[in-house]
């Protein structure tokens, strides 16, 4: 018998084991192979849904929300690290500006159509001018960006109020389990936060005909 042959067959054996071994355990009753109805039947304490940990973790960076709902605290999907050319200071700053026709080249992207006619919004209503890291409502107050449903709900107040109550945007984990939900950036675009109108795809007939 060749050296290989010999170190295949004692892998195969104690694959095999290993198997057996598992298969046993299951036949046993050892802990952790109990199924989903094994662990409701026999629990013996209040479900509590706030120590329930997602099977998959977010790939996503959350941060805990400054607001509260019904269910108390929650967490939301952070905005900085979607921001391309963030931190804005490292640009806005005391230095001068070499570059002709710098703001070209970084914010040419950038079509502004929030609010209509006389209420369209300009930059500064809603940046910062003092410290361009940050967000500004109309109080003077500096919002973070992770934060920018507070300065969202200055304005989109009753979106504000559906959002925290869940029927407005959408839930990023399940439905046991610590609340985590998309930031109104997560889905809108600040600058141009209007979804475009389309008809449907399809079209159904009315009941009665």
């Amino acid at each position: 018998m060749s050296k290989v042959s010999y170190v295949s067959g004692l892998f195969l054996g104690a694959l095999a084991t290993v198997v057996i071994m598992n298969q046993a355990a299951t036949a046993s009753g050892a802990p952790g192979s109990e199924s989903v109805k094994d662990k409701i039947e026999h629990a013996t304490e209040p479900f509590d849904g706030m120590k329930v940990t997602t099977a998959y973790p977010l790939p996503v960076k959350m941060v805990e929300s400054k607001e509260h709902y019904q269910g108390g605290s929650f967490r939301v999907l952070a905005r900085k690290g979607q921001i391309t050319r963030f931190r804005c200071s490292v640009c806005h700053n005391d230095k001068p500006v070499k570059v002709q026709n710098g703001v070209l080249f970084t914010h040419s992207d950038i079509q502004l159509n929030h609010g209509l006619g006389r209420n369209m919004l300009t930059c500064n209503e809603c940046h910062s001018i003092e410290d361009r890291d940050f967000l500004v409502d109309k109080e003077g107050r500096k919002i973070d960006f992770d934060h920018s449903y507070q300065l969202c709900g200055k304005c989109h107040f009753r979106q504000k109020r559906d959002w925290l109550g869940g029927a407005h945007g959408k839930r990023e984990t399940y439905w046991a389990g610590e609340r985590v939900v998309r930031n109104c950036t997560s889905c809108h675009n600040p600058h141009s936060p209007a979804f475009p109108t389309k008809m449907p795809a399809t079209y159904s007939l009315p009941l009665d005909e």
